[in-house]
Order: C-alpha cells, then structure tokens, then sequence
C-alpha cells in the first residue's frame, strides 16, 4: 500500500482470508454478513464498516483501528484525487 495510492483494505482482507485457508462462507459467518456483502467488500465496492473492524479484531486480524484507519486513508485519497464526491 503506497502512501499517496492506498489500496482499498477489501484487498488486504481477500489476501488473509485465502492466507488463513478460509471460505468466503466461514468468512462472512465469521464476520457476521452475508457472503454477497462479503464479495462486495473484497472487490471495494464497500467500505470497512466499525461493526466489520471490531469483527475482524475479533477473529484476530489486527484490531478495529488499523482496519478503520486503512478505509479512512483509502477513502481521503480517492477524495483528494477527485474520485469521490
């Protein structure tokens, strides 16, 4: 993850859940979404929610500030690039 070009924490959170040797049906169980809501979150479509972090703290995956930190640090740089509105 670059500074300027951070790359959404969807990405971040597809590379543990293959690394961790889990599906996307323990997965979205283990985080309390449905694996449609899941999907959505690994290809960046939506955001690393508070209730996500705290679950992925939960099953050991950092703690729920790194994750909300990695999405407001995505988030400000599509911002700044005028990707957002």
């Amino acid at each position: 993850m670059s500074k300027h070009n951070p790359t959404h924490p969807g990405e971040s959170i597809g590379d543990a859940m293959r690394d961790a040797g889990m599906s996307a049906t323990e997965l979205a169980a283990a985080l309390g979404m449905d694996r449609g809501n899941l999907y959505r979150l690994l290809r960046g479509r939506i955001a690393v929610s508070p209730r996500t972090a705290v679950a992925l703290e939960r099953i050991g995956w950092s703690n729920a500030e790194f994750w909300c930190r990695r999405q407001a640090l995505y988030d400000l740089a599509r911002y700044r690039s005028g990707m957002a509105a």
